[in-house]
């Protein structure tokens, strides 16, 4: 039986237990009980979160592993080879990088060869990724894998980047992108007694609007990499920095496209949705309330392939103890053995962190049609490194983005606050 199937299967037994030790509260149930099945519940759900952080690591594993039994034919034992190769075939761009943060980014240590499809492929930026600094002030382009790498970790920490949840817009240049929007749905037909002319009032009339998307910039600023680091572990070193860099440009983004101002940022979706419904507590929400949420939306929405449910994690605790008028929980585990994911209320949910907490006034919980948000992204994340004097003998590597986003309907989406 593989790891990820044991995983699985300890947390289907957890979510059992859990849910039983709900079931022990009822009416009758004294107070000083029920707080103590309430902190039995929270300390089994946070180790079955624990448990799926384990699975995405192990899944994230097996995914590595299918590289490594891949190897490029032109590496012997799948390593990179330096300063070319035996065969007489010119270096990669990939090997040349690492064979410069193997040289301490001294182009002098480094063979003709490998040095020579080194800067040629950092004058081919329109390729690749536009670097800060020069050649001979020791900078040039990451090779394209760390870029692959850079994005999924991007996507993993950050749900509103993620083209399955919006609709993504991608362009070359960050001109600004407008385009029209219209909603019609207040708009009624007349009726005409035989004989009668037409009216032309201009009360139906459709009315237009305008959005604009332009391109926000946000970088990682330089992450310092030691030489013995560049020099020892240059294979695991490209897929942690991958992550370090995506990680931090994801939460970024994902913050800047929930909650952004919309000026000096992206209109975030949360900024941009509409008031739902505004429980009666400051820091709670309750069954009625969430069904008040989701009818607020009008079906035509509902019935979106992407509409879905989104709150923090803290709103997910609070809600996976509430239950229905036939004591059914709203939060729904789903197959982890055959990979169907839990659901919210028979809806697809995210967790996003970049989200408010419950208490007063909070916005705390999103529902509507995602694919009516819009994320503009202007090329491909941009990568580079850099050795000079402030990083010598090791060197400087950074990401940076280019971004915006707008809810295009405002009927789409909207928020269930907090009195």
């Amino acid at each position: 039986m593989s790891r990820i199937v044991e995983l699985r299967e300890k947390q289907a037994r957890i979510h059992a237990n859990a849910k039983s030790k709900l079931e022990e509260i009822t009416d009758s149930t004294t107070a000083e009980r029920a707080a103590e099945i309430n902190r039995e519940f929270d300390a089994a759900m946070a180790e079955f979160d624990g448990l799926q952080t384990q699975i995405d690591r192990e899944e994230r594993l097996e995914k590595a592993k299918n590289v490594l039994n891949h190897p490029d034919p032109r590496r012997p034992n799948g390593e990179g080879r330096q300063n070319g190769a035996d065969d007489g075939t010119p270096p990669t761009y990939r090997e040349a990088f690492h064979d410069y943060l193997r040289a301490g980014g001294v182009l002098g240590e480094m063979a003709p060869e490998a040095r020579a499809v080194l800067q040629t492929g950092f004058t081919q930026i329109e390729q690749r990724a536009q670097t800060a600094g020069t050649t001979t002030a020791g900078g040039f382009t990451v090779p394209t894998e760390l870029q692959a790498i850079l994005i999924r970790s991007m996507l993993a920490w950050g749900p509103m980047y993620d083209d399955a949840i919006c609709t993504e817009i991608m362009t070359n240049s960050g001109n600004p992108l407008p385009f029209p929007t219209v909603d019609d749905n207040a708009k009624t037909l007349s009726v005409t007694a035989e004989g009668v002319t037409l009216g032309d009032t201009g009360a139906k009339d459709a009315v237009f609007g305008q959005k604009s998307l332009g391109a926000f910039s946000f970088n990682t600023e330089w992450l310092r990499v030691s030489f013995e680091l560049a020099n020892d572990s240059i294979f695991a070193m490209e897929s942690l920095l991958g992550s370090l860099l995506g990680e931090r440009l994801g939460r970024r983004a994902n913050l800047e496209l929930t909650t952004g101002v919309g000026t000096t940022a992206p209109a975030g979706i949360v900024t941009g949705s509409t008031l739902g419904k505004t429980a009666a507590a400051v820091a709670a929400i309750t069954w009625d309330e969430i069904i008040d949420l989701e009818h607020s939306v009008d079906p035509a929405y509902r019935s979106s392939p992407k509409a879905r449910y989104m709150f923090n994690d803290s709103v997910l605790q609070a809600v996976r103890k509430l239950k229905d008028g036939q004591g059914n929980y709203l939060w729904q585990m789903g197959d982890v053995k055959g990979g169907v994911p839990a659901s919210f209320n028979g809806r697809p949910y995210s967790i996003n962190q970049a989200m408010a907490s419950m208490a007063t006034g909070n916005k705390v919980m999103l529902f509507g049609d995602f694919s009516k948000y819009y994320v503009r992204k202007v090329g491909a994340p941009i990568i580079g490194a850099i050795q000079d004097k402030d990083f010598w003998p090791g060197f400087g590597i950074a990401g940076y983005i280019r971004l915006d986003g707008a809810l295009v309907d405002t009927a789409a989406v909207k928020h269930l606050k907090n009195a």
